[in-house]
């Protein structure tokens, strides 16, 4: 049996904001606690949608204390925020990190036995729908606003956990690519290749199955074409990785990653890399390492890279072709081929056996180690 979960709601497209005032009222909620970053606020991006609040009648109250890899310490002032604002309901704005935010909030809200946040961590068995978000991503990446998923800091013990709650999907995303258009290139190029590994990784996962491939394949298709154009700041590249990024979490939400996640979030927990930059570096390396236990995926995901010829080639040349694309569209978009500005040496003990312990794990396709973890990072030095 397979199990999917979506948003009850979505909206796509420029101006999809404006839907969000008719979505409060016509749910009954009075009092939106809004949860956003700092330079959200500072660079005038959670404006648009407060201004849309504000013209519609609607109270507010805002909560920015979220770090760019939101901690524990982060969620439980959120929490009593929420508490003291006398809120219905949360309108998270911007990347993974306030929704993420904003998911872990809601959840403790409704299901207060989980206040110490760590005892979220993989499947936690809360039995309350966590209080309604209404999801407005400012990035093209991490999809949280369609995700059962969020990755909370301990920062105690410099590692990511990773939280996996069919309560915590938020019931309206709202998707305006217009709410993207600041992103400066960098973010631009790391959110979106965290999009292309929540594709390729949710295609190949052993969680796959018809429906999510549907959607993954899709998804690489649109950001293969797309993501260069949105680094450049074009409307066409915005909307289609506007697009891109939400099929993407469409299909891994329910099926899972690999360990370039697993791999990736003892990289932010230790040195605060950012997700995409981390998925970035590892992807490629990881997709060789994989490959034996692909089938003929790696000529699908070649296709949808745009590569051509791929129904006449070799598995080996088929699978070459996935993996070059992968980095040349890495490179194009400004991303570093290796770990060695990031990782030390002396680390790789302990990121290994934490990509081990990852959530993210057990879905790769290649059952792995923490000696063969080890040497993939010991590879991109």
């Amino acid at each position: 049996m397979n199990r999917f979960v979506l948003n009850e709601t979505s909206y796509h497209g420029k101006g999809a904001i404006n839907a969000i005032p008719d979505e409060i009222k016509a749910r009954g909620f009075k009092k939106v606690f809004v949860a956003s970053d700092p330079d959200l606020i500072k660079f005038g991006v959670s404006k648009k949608v407060t201004d849309v609040l504000e013209a519609a009648g609607i109270d507010y109250v805002m909560f920015s204390e979220i770090k760019p890899n939101p901690t524990i310490e982060n969620v439980q002032s959120g929490v009593e925020a929420f508490k003291a604002a006398g809120a219905d309901c949360i309108v998270a704005i911007g990347g993974g990190s306030s929704m993420d935010t904003a998911k872990a909030i809601g959840i403790i809200i409704t299901n207060p036995d989980f206040a110490d946040v760590r005892s979220l961590e993989g499947v936690a068995p809360t039995t309350n729908k966590c209080v309604p978000i209404i999801a407005v991503p400012t990035t093209a990446g991490t999809a949280a606003e369609v995700t059962i998923n969020y990755v909370i800091t301990d920062a105690e013990k410099n590692r990511k956990m990773v939280c996996v709650d069919v309560h915590d999907i938020p019931v309206v995303a709202v998707v305006d690519p217009d709410m993207m258009a600041s992103m400066p290139k960098g973010l631009t190029a790391a959110t979106g290749m965290d999009a292309l590994t929540h594709a390729i990784e949710g295609y190949i996962t052993k969680g796959a199955w018809e429906l999510s491939d549907m959607f993954h394949i899709k998804a690489i298709e649109i950001i293969a074409k797309s993501l260069r154009g949105a680094v450049e700041n074009t409307d066409e590249g915005r909307e289609g990785m506007a697009l891109g990024q939400y099929v993407a979490g469409m299909g891994f939400s329910n099926v899972g990653l690999g360990i370039v996640h697993s791999m990736a979030h003892p990289l932010g927990a230790l040195y605060d890399t950012p997700h995409g930059v981390a998925n970035a570096i590892l992807l490629p390396t990881i997709m060789e390492y994989n490959a034996p236990e692909t089938g003929e995926k790696y000529r699908d995901i070649a296709k949808a890279m745009g590569v051509e010829g791929t129904e006449n080639m070799s598995v080996e040349e088929y699978r070459k072709a996935a993996v070059d694309a992968v980095k040349k569209l890495s490179a194009d978009v400004g991303i570093p081929a290796d770990l060695k500005e990031i990782v030390k040496a002396e680390d790789i003990p302990f990121l290994a056996q934490s990509a081990y312990d990852d959530a993210c794990r057990p879905g790769n396709p290649r059952d792995t180690s923490v000696e063969e973890i080890t040497a993939l990072y010991n590879s991109l030095m």
